[in-house]
């Protein structure tokens, strides 16, 4: 699947039916970090939960295919990202470049983190906490 590079933002919503219309409930903090703005309109993209493993306990993603866009990050690369949700695991999730999702364990919501990049799939990476002393 291509991702393109002018996505705002990546998020999980549930699609509502009121009888008169289908709804997907945007979460606020996507309209308060300002990836998006209220009464703005937007192209949408659904992709069926079952397209994904939502249990990251299996890591077993394939690699990205050469004609795919890479991931924004590497393994061993240290960053500072912010918590804006936690997983159905616990874990925190923050979103860097083109939604692209990190995974770290041990984090919530809020937080700024300072974290090495351990891990490194398709759609998705995990990162590790660094505790350092001054």
């Amino acid at each position: 699947m291509e991702i393109s590079d002018e996505l705002l933002c990546l998020f999980s919503a549930t699609v509502s039916d009121d009888g008169e219309r289908y709804t997907v409930e945007i979460p606020r903090r996507e309209v308060d970090t300002g990836a998006i703005e209220a009464g703005g309109t937007y192209r949408v993209a659904l992709i069926s939960a079952d397209a994904e493993s939502e249990d990251h306990g299996d890591r077993g993603e394939a690699e990205t295919p050469p004609d795919q866009p890479q991931p924004p990050v590497e393994p061993g690369e240290t960053r500072y990202v912010e918590i804006e949700d936690i997983g159905k695991q616990g874990d925190g999730i923050a979103r860097v470049e083109r939604g692209y999702v990190i995974i770290v364990p041990g984090a919530d919501i809020g937080e700024r983190v300072k974290i090495e990049v351990t891990e490194v799939k398709s759609n998705f990476a995990v990162g590790e906490i660094i505790d350092e002393e001054d």
